[in-house]
């Protein structure tokens, strides 16, 4: 009798190309994978916030390219064009690639971000964890972000998972058990446990009544907690001074409306009933949960200004 297939029966890699002077290069072995896809539940845009001010900011370098036809599914998920007056232009190819890093401390890792397939997602996540094992991956951590009836008035709330307890314990402010639709680094991170690789996801709460808008602040927690988890210097300035903007925005809107006062007002209380007594491990603690000292920081900031340019 036939046993049941798990999986894809077609090679997963040929599924994507890949620089292979770059691949094999010993420098990419061992290094941490960031992830994050575009197109489920992206509360607040915080996995496209994140993934372009890493790409746009880090000089990224392209280790491995995945073929958009064969994942996309171009009539559910239209790709963007412009029309100016008689021609087109800007044509906005949908992409899933693999980068190499540096964040701003020199330390060199790794970004898996574009599009969520829409199809193949078995022979996807085989790809994936091919790559891991071949490259040795050290952490593998990728986060998306949903919307949580919680105030933007209080600190931008998370949920870890995965299967390392020393990433976990002390920082998820909301530990449901609840059956929820499947996600593409869902299916990762099962494949990446299956196979004993580390790999912990975060969730980013996003205020539900700014879901739909752009919320900075939500993403430079997301970039704090990946930083925090694989001790990385990620970029935030842009994103905090946009955030501060944003939140004048958003203050001034809820001046002008006693309803929207009302509702804000009632979903603080509610969070600081739930958050009374509550302890959370600060993102700084190490293992031990000690926090690091004057000494450790200035050797952090000396070693980042030793990596400049004369003159920067």
């Amino acid at each position: 009798m036939m046993e049941r297939i798990t999986g894809s029966l077609l090679d997963p890699a040929t599924l994507y190309v890949r620089d292979d002077a770059l691949f094999h290069s010993p420098e990419l072995r061992g290094l941490d994978l960031l992830m994050g896809f575009t197109g489920f539940a992206d509360a607040g845009h915080v996995v496209r916030q994140i993934t372009t001010e890493l790409v746009d900011n880090l000089a990224a370098e392209l280790v491995a390219e995945f073929d958009a036809d064969q994942l996309m599914d171009y009539r559910s998920r239209r790709p963007q064009i412009s029309f100016v007056e008689d021609h087109l232009q800007d044509y906005q190819a949908p992409r899933l690639s693999l980068y190499r890093l540096r964040d701003g401390l020199g330390k060199p890792f790794l970004l898996l971000a574009g599009f969520e397939p829409d199809l193949q997602w078995e022979r996807f996540a085989r790809a994936v964890v091919g790559i891991v094992e071949e490259l040795d991956v050290n952490l593998t951590a990728w986060i998306h972000s949903i919307p949580m009836p919680v105030p933007h008035t209080r600190p931008v709330g998370v949920t870890v998972h995965g299967n390392r307890p020393d990433l976990i314990e002390g920082i998820s402010v909301w530990k449901p058990t609840v059956e929820v639709p499947a996600a593409i680094g869902h299916i990762l991170e099962l494949r990446l446990e299956a196979a004993h690789r580390d790999v912990a996801g975060y969730v980013i709460h996003v205020p539900h009544y700014l879901a739909e808008a752009e919320y900075p602040n939500a993403a430079v927690a997301g970039l704090e907690y990946l930083g925090a988890a694989t001790a990385l210097m990620l970029p935030t300035d842009r994103l905090r001074e946009a955030g501060r903007e944003v939140g004048r925005q958003i203050a001034e809107q809820i001046e002008a409306s006693e309803d929207v006062q009302q509702v804000v007002s009632r979903l603080e209380t509610r969070y600081d009933e739930k958050a009374e007594g509550t302890v959370r491990r600060s993102l700084l603690a190490d293992e031990n949960d000690q926090l690091p000292n004057a000494d450790d920081l200035g050797a952090a900031v000396e070693a980042y200004l030793a990596r400049k340019e004369p003159g920067e």
